[in-house]
């Protein structure tokens, strides 16, 4: 085996194998707890329309859209500072330490609400979000992603991005486990609390376990302004443009996603009537997870060419369906929201492991950690910005004035994540005809 890990026939090693499997699982159970569990406590503190108003929506919003611009930001600086001196684990080690006590912050906010600290509450919230947001996209926007571009090539990381992908739903069953004995019972704090642990002992243990590819090539000696930003110059740009329409579809298939994926839970318990959401859920997850191993298993064996048009396709018919369960009888609600969510969720993981493989095949060398920055402005700070405002104009206009109390996320919003990713076949035809020169030319260098 090489010195980065590589073994002669370019499969990757146990340590390579450990380290992307558990740092990713529990990078992703943190930010399952910002991306579902921060809403949806804002949403029950809020869920009294006739007291809180439009805050219901406007709460989750706010916070979604500035974690999303402080996420970007943080990683445009932390990736371009990874690449300067040539280093990741000292990021994920402290990143993930600091991670879990941000989290941990959300345990002293105060549960209890009048209608004068409304406002007051939801500045708390937004702040506290956009701090913990900071340590994360540090660890692992950054420097995870760029460890995980280092250590891999095209021959395997359609195995291991898909895998990574998996590991989103994976956490959301294990944070789903937790809340089931703690959020779901309103111990708020608790939740928050054991959540934060969990990446502070993952950080401690990267100290010993995580080592940096020994083929990274650091940045150069020049302004450190200039080299974050060089994926954002037009020279950049227009040299490796097929990296950004990659970007592009990226950037469509996540802002479908971010439609719904705020109000998943109180859409699967408050508008399906599904109160006992842990083994749907959990087994949604599962069977999505399975859906997506296999095709990451399949993008190596035969290229990604073949299968990126079908997934989208795919994607878009069963985030329809999802939608079309409104004309249906809630006797079979259960059931259908087996077979549309394990279709809708597997293929989008499936989808966004092959979007993340191509996107690290054309970074230039030398550049993984700058091209970080690039890419959150695509996969979360757009999507994370027009997901939630498209919900939020969906949400304010289907509230019902006869039954004022009782939020409920609407269908509709799985309609329009349809739509959107409708839209992402444009440059995916783009992404798909580059495709299989881009896996001859990679695969022979």
């Amino acid at each position: 085996m090489s010195a980065n890990g590589f073994s002669n026939d370019k499969k990757l090693g146990f340590t390579i194998w450990f380290n992307a499997i558990f740092f990713g699982l529990i990078g992703q159970i943190a930010w399952v707890v910002e991306n579902m569990y921060f809403a949806t406590f804002a949403q029950n503190i809020f869920e009294d329309t006739n007291k809180y108003g439009n805050l219901y929506y406007i709460a989750t919003t706010l916070m979604v859209i500035f974690s999303a611009i402080t996420a970007t930001v943080t990683t445009i600086f932390a990736g371009g500072f990874c690449d300067r001196i040539g280093k990741r684990k000292p990021f994920v080690s402290i990143g993930y330490i600091l991670w879990g006590l941000t989290i941990m912050m959300f345990a002293i906010i105060p549960t209890e609400f009048t209608s004068s600290n409304g406002a007051k509450i939801v500045a708390l919230l937004v702040v506290f979000d956009c701090i913990m947001t900071v340590a994360g996209s540090t660890a692992n926007d950054a420097a995870f992603n760029a460890w995980i571009t280092d250590v891999t090539n095209v021959s395997n990381r359609g195995k291991i991005n898909t895998t990574l992908s998996v590991m989103t739903v994976l956490a959301m069953v294990v944070t789903l486990a937790i809340a089931m004995f703690t959020f779901d019972k309103g111990n708020y704090k608790l939740f928050f609390i054991v959540l934060g642990i969990i990446p502070i002992v993952a950080g401690l243990l990267s100290l010993f376990v995580l080592k940096d590819s020994a083929d990274i090539v650091k940045g150069s000696k020049g302004s450190y302004i200039n080299d974050t930003f060089y994926g954002f110059r037009k020279n950049v740009i227009k040299a490796n443009n097929m990296l950004y329409v990659t970007l592009i579809t990226f950037c469509l298939i996540g802002i479908s996603q971010q439609i719904f994926m705020s109000y998943l839970i109180n859409f699967v318990v408050k508008t399906l009537g599904i109160t006992n959401y842990l083994i749907p859920l959990a087994v949604i997850i599962l069977g999505s997870a399975i859906v997506a191993g296999i095709f990451g298993i399949l993008f190596d064996k035969f290229g990604r060419t073949k299968f990126l048009l079908p997934v989208l396709f795919t994607i878009v018919i069963s985030t329809f369906f999802i939608y079309l369960m409104k004309f249906m009888d809630s006797s079979v609600y259960l059931p259908m929201l087996y077979v549309g969510g394990i279709l809708m969720l597997g293929f989008m993981l499936a989808m966004q492991g092959a979007l993340t493989s191509t996107f690290q095949d054309y970074i230039p060398k030398g550049a993984e950690g700058r091209f970080q920055g690039v890419r959150m402005c695509f996969t979360v700070l757009i999507p994370m910005i027009i997901g939630p405002i498209i919900t939020l104009a969906i949400g304010i206009n289907s509230f019902n004035p006869l039954d004022p109390v009782a939020a409920k996320p609407p269908f509709e919003i799985f309609l329009a994540s349809s739509i959107v990713a409708l839209l992402a076949v444009i440059p995916m035809f783009f992404v798909q005809k580059d495709s299989k020169r881009l896996r001859n030319y990679l695969m022979n260098k």
